[in-house]
């Protein structure tokens, strides 16, 4: 029988196949005592086998995706594995205590672990991670439970989880995976501005998800309204497969206008820019015709492997994306972990409250051999294209001026080292803290341009933590509050003679753009899979008459009112 879910509709699209689930495997067991050890060591012997070709797999995946060094993790695997010095105490415990394999492996690996994390070298303690590792993966097998791993998805599916990391959604390959649900998260969530770079369909914030999808079982996302149905009728699938088809069309008429400027209807042009992760990203930028990267996300440089990417490995990320762009602008964000984002790495303390804590700029100021290896990667890339740099969750004047006295250090020596640098980098902050948005007139005088961060300048001003579903209503880009400090900082620029753009989600919201539009924004950027449908809407749109809604706008009381005026102007 079909059931039905409603979530939050994160990115376009509908999507029509199996469950694939993403979720941590039951490995609960009981102690028990066995009859026949002999075949309780086969047991045994039978599940590591299987370990050691699936690890071969997963290995041998993540050479040809990633590069050898990032499959040597899978190599240690092995070796713990064909270990006879870990391997033979198991199947002695199996036929000295009479017990099942499960308790046999549990408490000999028990032992090595203790062993090693009390060793005084590094190197052995992280053998016992290792030895976790394993453990899990051989109790699947014993258990009869599979640990997914979406990097070896070969068959088209739909991804179910409670939440995706910024890791899960980077191993996602979009030819098989369709679309994805989760059970929490919400429109600017990682996962869900994934999903968009990916220009695959999702819905999140489905509270319960997990719960009702089995493996394998059919299911239809629609990331259009933001409905799951699980075991779709013949009516239902029949219906969502002509809702499709109607949404390819629609795509085809929107990519009519891939290689057309963005104008307005009476002639005022705008810039429509993507937000991108990785070098391939700019595959989607260019299929949707974007004008400029407006946000290159650097951290997922960092994401997925095990140390610091080196100068080199950061220089030719950054050549890639700026000769990519044949001299388009590009606005790349220095590294901005912290709060949801995490490397397994780098020792991040504990806090209350991440999201205001040790990150972004705060984080770069303290490790700052690491930020002027990032500056440095970005300079010596410059010459291969138009750079942009822009710091993160800028607070104070005073921060900026420190973060750009670091890079003129760092330029000074280049030039010394004999290293041609661009003379023509722009320098500028987003603004996602409001004490920012505020002092944009003070901030202006010294930057050379803004990018507005909604999604957590949003969730500052609301006092609503985005990831929060209990909060979510707080989450309301069209709140004239957010609206007149968006206008404060594109006024601030303009008056300086400098330029602001959007790369919050908000600068693809097609409630937003009209509001955005009259509120004289220069540049929106966006997910890619956004930008021509912003820019069929922004074809139709009178600057002039837009101007008169955004100062309306500003002077309504609620979000729900401004959106029934965006509506009304949008219908005239």
């Amino acid at each position: 029988m079909a059931k039905e879910l409603k979530g939050i509709a994160a990115s376009d699209g509908i999507a029509i196949a199996k469950a694939y689930l993403l979720v941590e495997p039951d490995l609960s067991f009981e102690k028990s005592e066995v009859a026949d050890v002999e075949s309780e060591v086969k047991r045994f012997q039978d599940a590591v086998a299987i370990s050691k070709q699936e690890l071969e797999k997963i290995r041998n995946k993540a050479a040809e995706d990633l590069g050898e060094d990032k499959a040597q993790i899978f190599d240690a695997h092995l070796l713990v594995l064909n270990d006879p010095e870990l391997v033979g105490p198991i199947e002695e415990a199996i036929k000295s205590s009479n017990v099942n394999a499960e308790s046999a492996l549990h408490d000999t690996t028990d032992t090595f672990i203790a062993m090693f994390e009390g060793m005084d070298n590094e190197y052995m303690r992280e053998r016992a991670a290792d030895i976790r590792d394993v453990r899990k993966r051989v109790l699947s097998h014993l258990l009869g439970v599979s640990i997914p791993n979406p990097s070896l998805i070969d068959e088209e599916v739909v991804v179910v989880a409670e939440d995706l990391t910024p890791s899960d959604t980077a191993q996602l390959n979009r030819n098989f995976v369709k679309g994805f649900v989760t059970d929490i998260g919400g429109r600017t969530s990682h996962s869900a501005i994934m999903a968009r770079s990916l220009e695959i369909p999702a819905i999140v914030g489905t509270k319960e998800v997990t719960h009702h999808v089995a493996k394998n079982d059919m299911v239809i996302i629609d990331g259009l309204e933001g409905n799951v149905i699980i075991h779709p009728t013949e009516e239902q699938l029949a219906h969502y497969r002509k809702v499709q088809t109607d949404f390819a069309a629609q795509q085809a008429e929107w990519e009519k206008l891939k290689n057309e400027k963005t104008v307005s209807k009476d002639g005022v042009h705008v810039e429509l820019a993507a937000n991108i992760g990785t070098p391939t990203d700019l595959t989607g930028v260019i299929a949707n015709g974007g004008e400029a990267v407006g946000l290159y996300r650097t951290e997922f440089l960092y994401m997925g492997r095990d140390n610091f990417p080196t100068e080199e490995e950061q220089f030719e990320a950054y050549k890639a994306v700026l000769s990519g762009m044949e001299g388009k602008s590009v606005v790349v964000r220095t590294l901005d972990i912290g709060g949801d984002k995490t490397l397994p790495y780098l020792d991040l303390p504990e806090e209350m409250n991440p999201f205001l804590g040790f990150r972004a700029i705060r984080l770069c100021f303290a490790n700052e051999d690491l930020f002027r290896t990032q500056l440095r990667a970005l300079l010596r890339a410059s010459i291969f294209g138009n750079l942009k740099i822009m710091f993160p969750m800028i607070a104070t004047v005073g921060e900026f001026r420190d973060a750009k006295a670091i890079l003129e250090d760092e330029k000074k020596k280049l030039i010394a080292d004999g290293v041609e640098v661009s003379d023509s980098i722009e320098l500028g902050i987003m603004i996602e803290i409001p004490a920012a948005a505020v002092l944009a007139d003070q901030f202006a005088k010294e930057v050379d341009f803004f990018s507005i961060g909604t999604n957590d300048l949003i969730q500052y001003t609301m006092a609503a933590d985005r990831m929060n579903e209990r909060v979510s209503y707080l989450y309301q880009p069209y709140n004239p509050s957010i609206l007149r400090l968006v206008k404060n900082v594109i006024d601030a620029s303009h008056k300086e003679g400098k330029w602001t753009g959007m790369c919050g989600e908000m600068a693809g919201d097609q409630t937003a753009v009209p509001l955005l539009l009259g509120l004289g924004l220069d540049e929106f950027s966006m997910s890619a899979s956004s930008i021509l449908k912003s820019r069929s809407l922004l074809k139709r749109l009178n600057k002039s008459d837009m101007e008169k809604l955004a100062a309306e706008a500003l002077n309504q009381s609620t979000a729900e009112e401004v959106v029934a005026l965006v509506e009304k102007y949008i219908a005239e």
